[in-house]
């Protein structure tokens, strides 16, 4: 198995490096200090939307979407994205200048895979332009949501509508001021087969009876401007046309809602790992310490060692899952997915933490995105599922396997 990136690869990879070298690494850190200001809760920098019009004019734009929807980006496979991602995702946010980033991403497969073509012409079309974005309202407070068939939001058909009742938290970018849409997730069918109770449901976001009651602080940050919402769905009626695909296939739509996202997910680490350890070697190399340079103290040397081959380590099981995603689709590739989603969080922690230490007091400040790097990968192994469960699911398919 060959990972050599092709020569179109490397010319589109080299297109985003560049456009991060002149755009987004200048910005890196106003960005962080602009959302982090309570004065400016909810609020993009004033640049930001100019950032967007310069990435899509100079055409890097939607290049998630896969070979089948060429008219919207080059059709690239899943292995020929991965290391595209990377890079766009050395800083987090860049992700939403090439209109690339989670939630809308999955909620944009979802639609393009499964939407009517009403729903692509009302939402997906805006998506893609960039025109709007959206949210995924799927985790409950109330209960184990690790275990979506314990969801209790109900979505109920009464005429030619459906009425929603519940409650949802980490509805993640339900506060950003251009958010119109969310995607719902709850209990349709009660009566049938595990599976087959759960249906997706798109509702608007200014629909009477949906109700933003906090956003939730995550390591003391409300994460501004998307957020994560606790949202109450009270009486929310909808068109029966806004049902996604019929009813009883929630499960279905999640799955393939999160199978290429979940390597996505994972380069995503990779790329910030990889920031981490640019920044260490150059803070070590420019540090003195007790008359030598950091960069000579053996430790330091083991540190930077250790993460290198750990980051590779990933990056390959990260394009091992992309190709087999490729030959195989998302069920072919189940193990993998679940591999990347345990292994690359992790990962990222453990060398942004070692480039935090190497960078003394200096890296719990926020005058390095580090830190910011190292909360954002600790909640992510919560999110989306926590470890324990990918690591559950892949040892039993390990044992089965081996029987």
């Amino acid at each position: 198995m060959s990972f050599e990136y092709s020569d179109r690869v490397l010319e589109l990879r080299a297109r985003v490096q560049g456009f991060m070298a002149e755009h987004v690494f200048p910005r890196e850190l106003e960005y962080a200090h602009w959302v982090e200001n309570p004065e400016n809760a909810w609020m993009y920098p004033p640049w930001f939307e100019d950032l967007k019009s310069r990435a899509k004019a100079a055409g890097i734009w939607n290049w998630f979407l896969p070979r089948e929807y060429e008219e919207h980006s080059p059709g690239l496979s899943n292995l020929e994205f991965a290391p595209i991602m990377e890079v766009m995702c050395q800083v987090p946010w860049a992700q939403e200048v090439f209109n690339c980033s989670a939630p809308d991403r999955g909620n944009m497969e979802v639609l393009a895979r499964y939407g009517s073509e009403q729903q692509k012409r009302q939402w997906l079309e805006p998506l893609l332009d960039g025109r709007i974005r959206s949210a995924f309202s799927m985790t409950e407070p109330a209960v184990a949501s690790s275990d979506a068939s314990n969801l209790e939001t109900t979505i109920v058909r009464d005429g030619d509508e459906y009425v929603i009742n519940g409650r949802k938290w980490f509805t993640s970018n339900a506060y950003n001021p251009n958010c119109r849409l969310l995607v719902v997730m709850g209990r349709s069918n009660p009566e049938a087969p595990r599976h087959q109770r759960f249906s997706m449901i798109l509702v608007p976001l200014d629909t009477t009876g949906v109700v933003l009651e906090r956003p939730l602080r995550v390591f003391s940050n409300v994460h501004s401007p998307g957020g994560h919402a606790e949202v109450r769905y009270d009486n929310v009626r909808v068109p029966v046309e806004n049902l996604i695909a019929g009813e009883g296939r929630g499960f279905e739509i999640a799955q393939g809602r999160l199978g290429p996202g979940r390597f996505q997910y994972a380069m995503m680490f990779v790329g910030m790992a990889q920031r981490c350890l640019d920044l260490m070697c150059r803070r070590v190399e420019s540090r003195v310490a007790f008359g030598e340079k950091l960069a000579d103290k053996t430790s330091i040397q083991h540190d930077i060692a250790r993460s290198r081959c750990e980051i590779e380590q990933c990056r390959l099981l990260v394009l091992a899952a992309a190709d087999r995603m490729d030959r195989y689709g998302a069920k072919g590739a189940r193990d993998y997915i679940s591999m990347v989603k345990i292994v690359a969080p992790e990962m990222c922690q453990r060398v942004a933490d070692r480039a935090l230490q190497a960078h003394g007091g200096m890296g719990v400040t926020e005058d390095t995105p580090i830190s910011r790097i190292y909360l954002t990968s600790r909640y992510c192994r919560i999110a989306d599922g926590p470890d324990e469960v990918h690591m559950s699911q892949l040892g039993r398919q390990t044992i089965r396997a081996a029987l």
